[in-house]
Order: C-alpha cells, then structure tokens, then sequence
C-alpha cells in the first residue's frame, strides 16, 4: 500500500468476485459458490474463440465485443475493430486457461467453481479483495464506469442469476433463493468503508470501456487525478 500514491479504477469489478455472491457484504448464495467460476461462460462463444471466428453470430467474438464491451450505439473504427478482435482471438481456451474448468453442483444453476483458469480466479470462492477498507493507510481512489455497462452492474448480462431472472438460463429458483450480485453497490460498499479520499465519475451513455468511447474525457479526468 505504501508504494501505491494514487489509484485509478475503471469499470472495476465487485471486490467479492464474479457471480455467486449477494448483498454488500458479498456472502455467498450457496455453500459451494454456484453461478460462478469456469462453468459460467457461453459455451458457443468459447468455441467461436478457438476456433478464431471472425464472423457476426450472436454468440461470435466480434457480436461480443460490439454488444457488450461499450455502449449500445457506439461504433468501433473499422480498422480498430479487427486489432481488437485480433487480440480476443489470441486468448488461450481450456481447462487451464479461458474460462478454467468447473464441479458440477446441487444447487442452481448446475455448476461451481473448478481450480484452475480465469473464470475461476474471479469466482468468490478464491477472490475477496474487500480487505482494501482495512488498510492501514488508503490511497485515494478515482473510479470511473460506465452508467450502461453491462458487464459490471448490479444486473449484468454476465451474471446468471440475471440472466435467470429474464428467462435466458432455464429452472431460476427466484430472487430469495438466488438474487442477482450487485457488483457495482458492492465495489461501492468497501470503497466508502475504507474512509479515504473516493471520486466516483459515471459517464452517461457509456458501457464497460470509457477509455475506448470516452478516450479524451477519460485522459482528462485521469491526468486531473494524477496531478493532485
């Protein structure tokens, strides 16, 4: 922490991890932390990934990061498309890599976290960063998001539970039994209880990459921040 003068956060995810979680305090839903680790990700668009498609499928690489990585509406450059699918293609896909293996489980939605890969060092089962509203001495935080990212929200279209709740994922038990993870009240929550000096800047009709469809507001803002 002592090397760390000022942090910048953007579209950060819950400090509990992705999906399995609910409430501030991000407990998890069920004992093995189901609806989260390996098991969570499109199957077709993992395989659209290793196979290196290139095409407009709703589950393909390219529908993906145009529907989901910013805004609806935003227009990628053409050329700055293809070096960004470029990039999502050279992602490794496996057990050991994207999105990491899985257990099957009991509770809804059918599977639990595996030990290796991503998805699963994301699950809550191994990630909780919210020892951050402990530290000794917390640096101050700008955070900058996206108040139509779909990604990371309190209703993401990445989290089963949501999806559960719009019909996309069959056999949803409902919001007692299984509530949506509300990642960005969650973030929210340990960035307040640590007490420091927090900016949170939300860019209006923006998704999960400000730096990409706000780039001359996100610098700004940015090297405002760094210059305090």
């Amino acid at each position: 922490p002592g090397r760390v003068r000022r942090l910048v956060l953007e579209a950060s995810g819950s400090p509990y991890g992705f999906g399995g979680s609910t409430g501030l305090d991000g407990r998890p839903v069920a004992d093995d932390f189901a609806g989260s680790g390996g098991g969570t990700a499109n199957p077709d668009f993992c395989k659209a990934l290793a196979a290196g498609d290139r095409g407009e499928e709703p589950t393909s690489p390219r529908t993906t990061l145009r529907s989901f990585y910013v805004a609806p509406g935003f227009t990628f450059d053409p050329e700055l498309e293809e070096k960004y699918l470029d990039g999502m293609l050279r992602t490794s896909v496996g057990d050991d890599v994207y999105p990491g293996d899985l257990t099957r489980s009991d509770n809804w939605p059918g599977v639990a976290p595996g030990t290796t890969g991503m998805n699963n060092a994301l699950s809550p089962k191994y990630l909780d960063q919210s020892g951050f509203a402990d530290l000794e001495r917390v640096p101050p935080v700008l955070w900058i998001r996206g108040d139509s990212d779909q990604i990371v929200s309190d209703v993401s279209m990445f989290d089963l539970a949501q999806l559960g709740r719009l019909g996309a994922v069959p056999g949803y038990p409902g919001e007692d039994v299984f509530p949506a993870q509300p990642m960005v009240s969650q973030l929210r929550a340990v960035l307040e209880a640590a007490g420091g000096e927090l900016t949170e800047l939300v860019y209006e009709g923006c998704g999960h990459s400000p730096h990409l469809e706000r780039p001359e507001r996100f610098a700004a803002d940015v090297r405002e921040f760094l210059r305090r």
